[in-house]
């Protein structure tokens, strides 16, 4: 398993790692030896009866899998081969609720290897949601080019579920065809484009964000300022203070509503220091 670096990302795997461990605790009555390995058997039965699995379906024969991913935490099972089968059930003849289960498991282990599967998922309306959700948590850079090059092959929900993706990921790369989709027909598209820049937070897109301010229609003209306050926010604390504050002063216009101008007040008495 890849060390992972990011400490959201890093987080959020210890936090559901722990949440299958319980699962599995409870299932069995008793907790398991430390780092202990399922059976290799019977970690083939539970891929066996994840192929025809149905939500409402009772889980307790997939528990061999969630074990098996416990213990790939511990060195205890390797994690290629589990991720392999679990890619293998995305992709295959199987019912919806299985490639669902499968894609929330892959979230914990998915490395590269898995990124051009997910990246086929993108354009389907009913399974990409949950290649998403797996990309989000990827540390890996080839995650955020899989969502990326999906921009130009989808539209409506399908663009914004990426774009949204882009931005829970805080992923600088996307800044510049994030500022393209400033100037998409969509204004949902161009709402979250706004809103995906703001979590980036880098000089790039706080530059698109500015420029976004002065020219965005009047529907969109709070959407614009609230990007332009986390964008700030972004940078003040990676210690960028004066970019933060030119953002700032130029949400102090009265041509902005109070409660942007109050916010940017408080922002500019932060970059000032203690």
């Amino acid at each position: 398993m890849p060390r992972i670096h990011h400490p959201a990302i890093r987080a959020t795997v210890l936090t559901a790692v722990v949440a299958l461990a319980a699962s599995i605790v409870w299932a069995a009555g008793k907790a398991p030896p430390a780092n202990a390995a399922p059976d290799k058997a019977a970690v083939d039965k539970a891929f066996e009866a994840l192929r025809t699995y149905e939500w409402g379906q009772d889980r307790t024969p997939l528990a061999a899998i969630d074990q098996a991913i416990v213990a790939t935490y511990g060195g205890c099972w390797p994690r290629q081969d589990l991720e392999s089968r679990l890619a293998a059930v995305v992709v295959g003849k199987t019912p919806r609720a299985a490639k669902d289960f499968a894609c929330r498991r892959l979230s914990l282990i998915a490395g590269a290897d898995s990124v051009p599967v997910l990246a086929g998922l993108l354009t389907d309306k009913d399974l990409a949601h949950m290649a998403r959700f797996v990309l989000e948590r990827m540390p890996d850079a080839a995650a955020g080019e899989a969502l990326r090059g999906a921009l130009p092959k989808t539209a409506g929900a399908l663009r914004i579920g990426c774009i949204v993706s882009l931005g829970v990921r805080r992923d600088e790369p996307s800044a510049p065809a994030l500022a393209a989709l400033l100037a998409d027909q969509d204004p949902a598209v161009v709402a979250a484009a706004a809103t995906a820049l703001g979590h980036v937070g880098t000089p790039p897109a706080a530059a698109a964000l500015a420029d976004f301010l002065k020219k965005a229609p009047a529907g969109l003209k709070p959407v614009a300022a609230d990007a332009n306050l986390a964008c700030a926010e972004r940078l003040l604390a990676a210690g960028k203070k004066l970019e933060a504050a030119a953002i700032y002063k130029s949400l102090t216009g009265e041509d902005l509503p109070k409660p942007v101008r109050v916010a940017a007040a408080k922002g500019l008495l932060a970059t000032a220091g203690p």
